[in-house]
């Protein structure tokens, strides 16, 4: 029964508003943007707010929000509230918050006076890109999209006849229309005005605004603001490569495995039978949980190969220094050797004359 009654009060409704023409309601429609906060007025509130009852309406739904001052709905219980003036209040308006609400005096279950009705317009803004894939040099879209009572308004009458208009405006306030680096176009179905552009370098945190305006005044506004991702440095560290024996193990596959000491030289053995040495020592003195060991042979396989790398550099270093010495010796060695040549030669020659001269005397 207050389902049939409430059909034929929308009927009414209906016929009252195509009687008198859309202006006929033009003081009673609000424009707000999804994420805002809303009130809506209440022209026929008596006193104490008792007696008022708000009711929402969209399409062939019809919910009752407020009964005689107590809320009643439980799906937008946390966002409503009732004003000291009767007032409806809705916090953080989504999309599916517009629609025709009906302000009702009851007192002693009669209703006093007509109802008071108030048409509520959303203004949402979205992307067509998700957050990773806006950067520069990428193409991107943004809709905004008019939200209305679809059965009292429709875009193309209200776009025509009461001048609603949707545009794209820069942060000085430029309509974007006049640029030919944005694309835009208007679905009048809808109600969506759509922009496409290229993103620039400049665009990181730039804001763009759709500005509804109706009969050349500005209802409200929705922002988009650019936002490029900041790339993360990651460190990835370089690979060290040791040289070993084929006697030396291998790193093993999994912590649980059995370290084995690396036998490379005196010191190394020294230092796998100290740290073997501690490890059982430790074993024996307190149990240790499967978490400690693993931590253990984790140490034993980084004191390992700490070991194995100051062994590898020590002789590297080795090499290096008889490398720099016989760099240095060479030119030396060679002096040397043309220094004896020489005294062999000059030698030779003295005996040869001593000869010569001992043969002209004889």
């Amino acid at each position: 029964m207050a389902d049939k009654r409430h059909m034929c009060l929308r009927g009414l409704i209906i016929l009252c508003a195509l009687l008198t023409g859309i202006s006929g309601v033009d003081d009673n429609q609000v424009f707000c943007s999804s994420g805002e906060d809303v009130r809506l007025s209440c022209n026929n509130a008596l006193s104490g707010c008792t007696s008022t009852t708000w009711n929402y309406s969209n399409h062939s739904e019809t919910v009752e929000l407020i009964a005689e001052g107590i809320k009643t709905d439980t799906e937008r219980h946390e966002r409503l509230s009732l004003g000291s003036d009767c007032s409806l209040n809705i916090k953080k308006v989504t999309k599916e918050d517009c629609g025709l609400y009906t302000c009702r005096q009851y007192v002693n279950k009669q209703q006093q006076g007509t109802d008071a009705h108030v048409y509520l317009h959303v203004l949402h803004v979205s992307s067509s890109s998700s957050q990773s894939e806006i950067r520069s040099g990428g193409s991107v879209t943004l809709s905004c999209q008019l939200y209305y009572n679809y059965d009292l308004f429709t875009c193309d009458s209200s776009v025509g006849s009461e001048g609603l208009e949707l545009i794209w405006v820069n942060q000085a306030g430029v309509n974007l229309q006049t640029d030919s680096r944005f694309q835009i176009s208007f679905s009048s179905e809808q109600c969506l005005s759509s922009l496409t552009t290229t993103l620039l370098n400049e665009d990181h945190n730039r804001e763009w605004r759709c500005q509804v305006k109706h009969r050349n005044q500005l209802k409200t506004s929705a922002t988009y603001t650019v936002k490029y991702q900041t790339p993360t440095e990651t460190k990835t560290p370089s690979p060290v490569t040791i040289s070993k024996s084929p006697a030396a193990p291998t790193q093993p596959a999994s912590v649980d495995s059995t370290l084995i000491p690396v036998s490379s030289s005196n010191s190394e053995k020294k230092s796998s039978q100290t740290t073997a040495a501690a490890s059982t020592k430790q074993e024996k003195q307190t149990t240790h949980t499967p978490e400690t060991t693993s931590d253990t042979q984790q140490d034993k396989w980084i004191f390992t190969t700490n070991t194995e790398m100051t062994s590898a550099h020590t002789l590297i270093r080795v090499i290096v220094i008889i490398v720099e010495i016989a760099v240095f010796a060479a030119p030396t060695v060679i002096l040397l050797q043309i220094i004896c040549v020489r005294r062999a030669g000059r030698k030779n020659s003295l005996h040869e004359k001593e000869i010569e001269m001992s043969t002209v005397l004889q």
